[in-house]
């Protein structure tokens, strides 16, 4: 696989044992990775402890280091012994998966990597997962490859893969997700979105579009980079090529009942993280949702739709319908301050 020069870029915060879950899975591919970029969002559980423990490190990052701290370490394929170098970034501070993706993208990339293999540390990649995608390296004007995510109970998980949906008037979103059945009935697929859960992406496309937009801290993310990237060409989803993904559901909701109907309710305390969601899609259908009206109706109508649900569900009406606001606001406006949500909703 060195010929190839493909190595994994995995991003961590807080989840220790799904990490070292994951590390145990890229060390038991079937063809080995030529190394493995951890990237450490300034995680305070003992991560880098538990990876000192289990010998993917040598020493710790020194106490509040005030910059981020990489060291190298070498560690081998389970399968075939191989050398697989154990890149650990620990980041001064917590800049969220995008950037986090950021900084292990630039780094792989300019330590000359052809491959980017791009995963959360709860991934778990089967072992042929690699092998499956490598066998289209070499096609038609690829930009990167994806695996097919799968949840726990070995069912497909549509919300990973998706195809674009530029035009529309009624979706919210500037893409839909790819139909199950359809995946299921296709070796390959082209498709327009792939999360960064198992997604493959080839050396060439980075040097035209650069790296994820770390601004975004957290969500879409993944889809702001996949629309520059399908500029460059195309991405395949190949479909006997799988990585497991541990959905964690709606831990943080509470179920509210109105009019006969059930609705998730995302508690207060955990309020702070919708503010990226909301932001960075309201950024995204600015610059790509056409006819341009089609995005100040969508504007308009999912903020009245957002803000009456609070009125009618929610505690903390008014901070909550301020922070929902300045939200869609710095969305439009094009304002990344990662620590506005937070002030605004516990200061």
């Amino acid at each position: 696989m060195s010929d190839s020069g493909v190595c994994a870029v995995v991003v961590t915060f807080n989840r220790k044992n799904l990490l070292l879950e994951c590390l145990e899975s890229l060390r038991k591919q079937s063809i080995s990775l030529d190394s493995i970029y951890v990237i450490d969002n300034a995680s305070s559980d003992g991560t880098g402890e538990l990876l000192l423990e289990n010998g993917y490190i040598g020493k710790l990052s020194p106490m509040d280091h005030p910059r981020t701290w990489s060291k190298c370490y070498s560690i081998y394929n389970f399968v075939d012994g191989e050398n697989i170098d154990l890149h650990y970034v620990r980041l001064a501070q917590n800049t969220g998966g995008a950037g986090g993706f950021y900084e292990g993208v630039k780094r792989a990339y300019e330590d000359g990597y052809d491959w980017l293999w791009l995963m959360d540390d709860d991934a778990k990649p089967v072992e042929d997962a690699l092998e499956k995608l490598s066998k289209y390296f070499n096609a038609k004007n690829v930009a990167a490859l994806a695996s097919v995510v799968m949840v726990m109970d070995n069912k497909i998980s549509p919300y990973h893969r998706k195809f674009a949906d530029f035009n529309s008037l009624r979706n919210f979103y500037l893409t839909k997700i790819v139909d199950p059945e359809l995946i299921e009935e296709n070796e390959v697929l082209d498709i327009d979105d792939a999360s960064f859960v198992g997604i493959l992406i080839n050396r060439r496309s980075i040097k035209e579009v650069g790296f994820p937009k770390k601004e975004f801290f957290i969500h879409n993310d993944d889809t702001e980079y996949c629309i520059r990237l399908r500029e460059t060409g195309r991405i395949l989803l190949i479909r006997d090529s799988t990585v497991y993904h541990k959905e964690f559901g709606t831990t943080n909701c509470t179920k509210k009942n109105f009019l006969g109907q059930t609705f998730n309710r995302l508690n207060y305390e955990n309020y702070w993280i919708s503010y990226y969601y909301m932001r960075n899609n309201i950024w995204l259908l600015k610059k790509y949702r056409r006819p341009y009206p089609y995005f100040l109706v969508m504007l308009l109508g999912s903020w009245f739709v957002s803000v009456s649900a609070i009125i009618l569900l929610d505690d903390h009406k008014l901070k909550r319908i301020r922070f929902v606001t300045s939200a869609y606001a710095d969305g439009f406006k094009g304002n990344f301050d990662n620590k506005k949500p937070k002030e605004i909703l516990y200061s």
